[in-house]
């Protein structure tokens, strides 16, 4: 999913009536939002925790310093490491430490949703769709057929 398409997705769960056009800037394709109130703003997780903001949602971004330094944590991850990957074992890796991660937790950062779920679960929607179609499709088309 492109980045714009995710700001577009998020901006919409927050609540947030007014659509933001985004560019996108350099070979890697990273959003850009111009404000009409100062310098455009880059970065998916920078233009991200813009939106929470201006949403009045800040408990998104985490709500004692700990937890504010986890959810950072998080969306770098999602820059760094899962919008990196693009072979399978790579992915498979990933899924595997983060499950692991996860086992005794309900969100990224314990017991509270943060925007770092929300952006980790769009960075990962493209690879769970892919093993969904290439392990599960050919059964079900079986099935049917």
């Amino acid at each position: 999913m492109a980045a714009a398409a995710e700001l577009a997705l998020l901006e919409k769960s927050l609540g947030l009536s007014k659509r933001n056009k985004y560019s996108a800037r350099g070979d890697r394709q990273i959003p850009v939002l111009q404000t009409n109130s100062g310098p455009s703003l880059t970065g998916l997780t920078t233009i991200a925790a813009h939106l929470v903001k201006q949403a009045n949602k800040e408990y998104l971004l985490g709500s004692t310093a700990e937890e504010k330094a986890i959810v950072q944590q998080w969306l770098e991850y999602r820059v760094t490491q899962v919008d990196r990957h693009s072979n399978k074992d790579d992915i498979r890796t990933l899924l595997k430490d983060l499950n692991a991660y996860l086992e005794d937790k309900v969100y990224l950062t314990g017991y509270n949703f943060t925007l770092a779920d929300i952006l980790l679960y769009y960075g990962l929607h493209r690879f769970i769709v892919s093993i969904i179609v290439i392990h599960f499709f050919p059964v079900i088309f079986r099935m049917i057929f």
